[in-house]
């Protein structure tokens, strides 16, 4: 992507720091799939470390280009060499970035990356039914919707819906 404003690197030691507002935010797990728990600073700092030696995903940071801010994270998981496969999630957890086009700027970035680089051919992601900011985000990134799955999480005492999309690298346009 050549105007990207941001630029995707490794995690660092000390990006944890960082990351665990957003862990703390109810806002952002407002919009996350995932059931909400409490993360102390010493859990942050694991599941950092742990993610720079994991080699069966990739997760890296998303950073400005113009002051080298960290401002989220994207990843790929359930990585499956033999399906071609894999599952996409992206977080920008700085607040005053949402809305710029910075998520799709990343996901496009890694997309392109595990397509040209890691020979995948699906991607897949999982998006609340409720958070339409991310369902029109992977839909910019050229992500399909496959269908939705009714009842699927059990979040803020209630069950709710989730759709699943995925993106071909046929239909994959840089």
């Amino acid at each position: 992507m050549k105007d990207s404003r941001v630029y995707l690197r490794a995690l660092e030691p000390t990006d944890y720091k960082t990351s665990i507002n957003w862990r703390r935010d109810d806002e952002i797990w407002g919009m996350l799939g995932g059931t909400k728990y409490f993360v102390s600073e010493a859990y942050e700092k694991q599941w950092v470390e742990k993610s720079i030696f994991d080699s069966k995903d990739v997760k890296l940071a998303i950073c400005l280009k113009e002051d080298d801010r960290y401002i989220g994270n994207v990843y790929m998981t359930n990585i499956d060499m033999q399906k071609q496969s894999c599952h996409s999630h992206v977080l920008i957890g700085e607040k005053d970035c949402w809305g710029k086009g910075y998520a799709v700027e990343a996901l496009t970035l890694l997309c392109d990356y595990m397509f040209s680089e890691r020979n995948i051919h699906r991607i897949q992601a999982i998006v609340l039914e409720s958070n339409q900011a991310s369902l029109k985000m992977h839909q910019k990134c050229g992500y399909k919707i496959d269908g939705l799955m009714r009842d699927s999480v059990f979040k803020d005492g209630k069950f709710q819906n989730q759709y699943i999309l995925s993106l071909l690298k046929d239909d994959f346009e840089v």
